[in-house]
């Protein structure tokens, strides 16, 4: 299959050109092996845990039986005792066992083959510039825009946030980012969260193949991610296992992509 043309952009968000796309932007676009590839990754982040086999069994408990108008729980021995008489032992007591604890024999860890995962990241490369797949998701930009969106290699030497936000600005972006923004003020607004971080939205992402400060002058604008081309994988690309993240791609980055995937394309 012929590769095709995607228009490059400098950092005006005028067009200064146009490169050849890698034959990874026309895979196939395989959302149920996105959402496989993605959960096994996401597996891998659980650490595996369990309880003391003995926990809440370390008593002398043993029921009263019938004839005493008690509940047949088991009751703690003795006659001086602090908790002499009082239940302990069964799930419903105090310090008693726990009903179905976590075992730490139980296996979080989901496996994938490699050719999958690989095909899973070249589908989710390819959503990427797929329109119909970046709106589904909720993106908003501007839709004169090509997909994929593909920038001069100046954008890897951008150390300052607030170039970086005059950027995305400039390209059509910016208004993805204040999605975030807002997702992150709906949630505030339906109480308190407590206990845990706050959660929002997903915003731009981008591929650099060298990073010359760009990741410094992103990481503070919400929801915008930097990657490394060489990083890529199919969480980052499609996160949640929706596909179709509105991406921002330099223009050395494709090259390397492309040079990537002809290396690595399963046979």
């Amino acid at each position: 299959m012929k590769a095709s043309k995607a228009r490059v952009y400098d950092l005006e968000g005028k067009p200064k050109g146009e490169i050849p796309l890698p034959a990874v932007f026309s895979a196939e676009i395989r959302p149920d092996l996105i959402k496989r590839a993605v959960l096994a990754l996401q597996s891998h982040k659980v650490q595996p845990q369990g309880r003391d086999p003995m926990a809440g069994k370390r008593t002398s408990a043993e029921s009263y039986g019938v004839g005493h108008a008690l509940a047949r729980v088991p009751r703690v021995k003795g006659e001086r005792y602090a908790r002499s008489g009082q239940a302990a032992f069964a799930p419903s007591t105090v310090k008693g066992r726990a009903v179905f604890p976590p075992t730490p024999e139980k296996i979080f860890r989901k496996k994938i083959n490699r050719k999958e995962r690989l095909s899973a990241i070249g589908s989710a490369i390819a959503a990427t510039a797929n329109k119909d797949y970046v709106s589904r998701r909720g993106h908003v930009f501007d839709e004169k825009l090509s997909l994929p969106l593909v920038v001069s290699d100046e954008i890897q030497k951008v150390s300052k946030t607030q170039e970086a936000r005059r950027i995305l600005q400039s390209l059509g972006v910016w208004m993805d980012v204040e999605r975030v923004g807002d997702s992150l003020k709906v949630r505030a607004g339906k109480g308190k969260m407590r206990g845990r971080a706050k959660r929002h939205g997903v915003g731009p992402l981008l591929v650099i193949n060298e990073d010359q400060g760009i990741a410094n002058a992103a990481r503070n604008i919400m929801g915008v991610s930097v990657v490394k081309v060489k990083n890529l994988n199919s969480e980052i690309l499609a996160p949640g296992t929706h596909p179709g993240r509105l991406t921002v791609w330099s223009e050395s980055a494709i090259k390397t992509l492309g040079e990537t995937a002809s290396r690595a394309r399963p046979s």
